[in-house]
């Protein structure tokens, strides 16, 4: 059962994907905002080509657990791709994904040129790999 990460946020939205056992997260794609709907259309078209069974939104919280403005913005586009597909799904923890993205890159060793850019895809796929891994240890 692939699962499909989305990694929310103002200019660019990061994709990632499971393998087909649902065990291994790994960066899809990056997607540049254009509008809610049109974004959320763009990832009902990633979920049904890559067969994904669940579409995990990340939802970022702040230090008291309380929503984020960017939490009420993922769920709104988590509830405009509810309306392009019959997928389930469901809203996860993103507290500090593009930290860890940025933090698993450099213990790689990944060079300074390499690092620069966009970690949204990674984010995404930290998100993906938080909620593959909850769901292993249940």
């Amino acid at each position: 059962m692939r699962i499909l990460a989305v990694d929310p946020g103002e200019k660019r939205i990061g994709i990632a994907i499971s393998d087909p056992t649902g065990t291994i997260a790994t960066p899809l794609t990056v997607i540049q905002h254009i509008s809610r709907l049109l974004d959320a259309a763009s990832i009902a078209d990633l979920a049904n080509q890559h067969q994904a069974s669940i579409i995990v939104v990340g939802k970022s919280f702040d230090d008291e657990g309380m929503p984020t403005p960017q939490s009420r913005r993922a769920d709104r586009l988590a509830e405009a791709i509810r309306q392009q597909c019959d997928l389930p799904l469901t809203m996860w923890d993103e507290s500090f994904s593009t930290h860890v993205a940025r933090q698993a890159r450099l213990e790689m060793g990944t060079t300074r040129r390499k690092r620069r850019g966009h970690l949204d895809e990674f984010a995404a796929t930290v998100i993906l790999q938080s909620y593959l891994d909850s769901r292993e240890n249940k």
